[in-house]
């Protein structure tokens, strides 16, 4: 048994779920703009709450590390480690998009590739590429995208893309017959929860005292703009 609590804050999507050996016992997504600081706790609290669990009972807290929102990682990861603190409990980290790649996958019968997406802004994405059994084909990194992305592997191997990055790439494929896009797929602690259940059973925890997001790229603070 590995009663595990799962956090998802990487976009402007906020979720958590609790999971007992990868059951999803219970789980909420919010899809509310700037809400992870007022409600985060709120739903962790709603989730317990409904799975009739106490929070003394975990055994572990999961977390998506990353990339994405500075200030919505940051959010999450400080509530995960909070909570391991207080209940000397170990910390999970799971990649952003290798867990929108898991749960994509769970309805990919024809064995696609697949490329999840995060916006980065302008034509800037965040994307990653696994195989079919989540084997890491290209790292995470930023990249601009244009006529020529990806398709060198377009031209022998079909691809699924999916989350809010993609759309923008969409107009750029149009075109290739192995492009295909999956719709309203965004971060979720179901998936967050479900790779945390194999790690825990690895033993595969983070170091709580020095662990961080993976922002991927340098936080730039906006300046003010000045008064006329």
């Amino acid at each position: 048994m590995a009663l595990i609590l799962s956090i998802e804050t990487s976009t402007p999507v906020c979720s958590v779920a609790l999971t007992d050996s990868g059951n999803t016992l219970a789980t909420e997504k919010l899809f509310l703009e700037k809400s992870h600081s007022n409600l985060l706790t709120l739903v962790i609290e709603s989730v317990c709450k409904h799975a009739g669990v106490e929070m003394k009972s975990l055994d572990a807290v999961a977390v998506s590390e990353g990339p994405g929102s500075y200030t919505g990682l940051r959010i999450g990861v400080s509530t995960a480690k909070g909570i391991c603190y207080a209940l000397e409990k170990p910390l999970i980290a799971v990649p952003t998009l290798e867990a929108m790649a898991y749960e994509v996958n769970t309805a990919n019968p024809f064995g696609y590739l697949l490329c999840p997406m995060l916006d980065a802004r302008r034509m800037e994405v965040y994307a990653a590429l696994y195989s079919p059994d989540l084997s890491v084909l290209h790292e995470v990194k930023p990249i601009i995208l244009d006529e020529q992305s990806y398709q060198e592997t377009l031209a022998d191997k079909k691809m699924l893309f999916f989350g809010d990055g993609s759309n923008k790439f969409k107009a750029l494929v149009e075109d290739s017959a192995n492009a295909g896009f999956v719709e309203g797929v965004s971060p979720s602690a179901w998936a967050v929860g479900k790779i945390a259940a194999a790690k825990f059973s690895q033993n595969n925890f983070v170091d709580l005292a020095y662990f961080e997001p993976f922002y991927l790229k340098e936080y730039k603070a906006a300046k003010p703009k000045k008064l006329l």
